[in-house]
């Protein structure tokens, strides 16, 4: 929202609708048992990624508790968006794998798996096991730079990233207007 568009967050999303009670923690727990359940009554995400990221059946699983419930929503927090914002993004890290929805563009923000590998390890504390067995059960690198319409390159610096959101704020800019003008005419 900085530069001024609404932010769908799948991932806030997802922890949300998470949360000890709701429908979606309710589903996981019935599905993957009370070992994926912290002593705070909240999910063990830890144990449930140890689950899931592990085995392909198992990911399939919890992919289909959850990515119903998060579309949905999402979708709900978008046409609320819409009545404030011109542009709306929607941060999906996993749009590539998921069913497809109406957009007027797809962003990528890439990093060679070396370097997504060691950040996962050296800033949210995965082991390199884990962030190995994360990024193997998602789409290639090569199959996301495939659909992207817009590249936003990760591997440098913060300055080099800042640098990138705002040619990538640009061009946003420029297809918005794009649309705007054959809705015109």
């Amino acid at each position: 929202m900085a530069l001024g568009a609404g932010l769908v967050d799948a991932d806030a999303t997802v922890k949300r609708l998470q949360i000890a009670g709701e429908p979606v923690f309710d589903a996981i727990v019935t599905e993957f048992g009370d070992t994926v359940v912290g002593e705070d009554g909240e999910l063990d995400r830890p144990a449930l990624a140890e689950i899931v990221f592990n085995d392909p059946r198992e990911l399939k699983k919890i992919n289909e508790i959850v990515h119903p419930a998060v579309r949905k929503d999402m979708a709900q927090q978008r046409q609320k968006l819409a009545e404030t914002f011109d542009l709306i993004v929607l941060d999906i890290p996993l749009l590539i794998e998921g069913k497809s929805i109406e957009l007027a563009g797809i962003i990528v923000v890439d990093t060679p798996v070396e370097i997504a590998i060691e950040r996962l390890v050296e800033h949210r504390g995965f082991t390199v096991e884990d962030a190995n067995a994360r990024i193997a059960s998602q789409v290639s690198r090569d199959d996301r730079l495939a659909k992207a319409d817009f590249v936003v390159d990760n591997s440098g610096t913060l300055q080099d990233l800042n640098n990138e959101v705002d040619r990538c704020w640009q061009w946003m800019n420029a297809v918005h207007e794009s649309i705007a003008h054959e809705a015109t005419t």
